[in-house]
């Protein structure tokens, strides 16, 4: 199928697509990776698209100051894949983009464009919880936490427009550890699991756990967290991150099936945090 027709406009200030968002059926574009196949399939009949491509500055990836970074919104998914700033202060970022779709798909999608869309099936959306991101707007700023609302819902308003995320650093001696099971390699993740764990004096100081693909949003398994007291504890982590989870089921797998898949990602992406954090196997803290 072919959309149906639409006005287009090439912003070249935040200003001008902001004051173009005043029209109620305008939508934003950026990659196009999410919005066109629902334009194709009429999902949405936007009167006009309003492309952010050409506004400068908003594909940045800079330091803060203070070990964290800011990630311009337009930043592509293959560019937060090979980034060395990426890289040395969020491994877990970076080795989740690898599971994004295909590679023509990451050099076109971007970083807000995922986010914005807010599949519940997708990587960014997730990894975001899990790292704390404060998303900032031409308005204001929020956190991870409080951005998604439902499957496909955020708490962006019409006139609004993400910016740039900002990711604080990670404590010292922090591992991760991220794992996805998906039908063929480029799917949607049936499940998800991102980790990260961070020691001090062999003790669990912090530890993070974020489901992805097993709610109507990515959850972070809080019951499961405060579980992870030291490495005897990831088990009971695990079977505390089945229950804390409400997938819903499909031709793909039963919600039994995706509940079942919680507990073994969760189990194995915490097993490779802590690994990395104690430094006893898989990478250096």
């Amino acid at each position: 199928m072919k959309p149906p027709a639409f006005e287009y406009l090439a912003a070249t200030s935040l200003a001008q697509a902001v004051a173009a968002l005043a029209n109620d059926e305008a939508k934003i574009i950026a990659g196009g990776q999410s919005l066109v196949p629902m334009l194709n399939f009429r999902l949405l009949a936007p009167s006009l698209l309003v492309d952010i491509t050409r506004i400068p500055g908003l594909d940045a990836i800079e330091e803060d100051g203070g070990g964290g970074l800011r990630i311009g919104a337009l930043t592509r998914h293959h560019t937060l894949e090979t980034s060395a700033m990426v890289q040395a202060r969020f491994p877990v970022l970076s080795a989740a983009m690898k599971h994004v779709a295909h590679l023509a798909v990451r050099n076109r999608g971007t970083i807000g464009g995922s986010l914005c869309h807010a599949d519940p099936a997708a990587e960014l959306p997730g990894l975001a919880l899990l790292l704390n991101a404060q998303l900032k707007t031409t308005q204001r700023t929020v956190a991870a936490a409080d951005f998604f609302e439902g499957a496909l819902s955020t708490a962006l308003a019409g006139d609004e427009i993400l910016t740039e995320i900002q990711l604080p650093a990670l404590p010292p001696r922090t591992g991760w550890g991220f794992e996805e099971f998906a039908r063929r390699s480029g799917d949607f993740a049936l499940t998800a699991v991102g980790a990260t764990v961070s020691l001090s004096d062999g003790e669990v100081a912090e530890a993070r756990i974020v489901v992805i693909g097993a709610d109507d949003t990515p959850l972070r398994a809080s019951a499961a967290e405060v579980l992870l007291t030291d490495r005897s504890g990831i088990a009971a982590a695990a079977i505390a991150a089945q229950g804390q989870v409400s997938p819903n089921g499909d031709l793909h797998g039963s919600a039994d099936y995706r509940r079942h898949l919680v507990g073994v990602l969760t189990r194995r992406a915490l097993t490779a945090a802590w690994r990395r954090a104690s430094g006893t196997g898989g990478e250096a803290p």
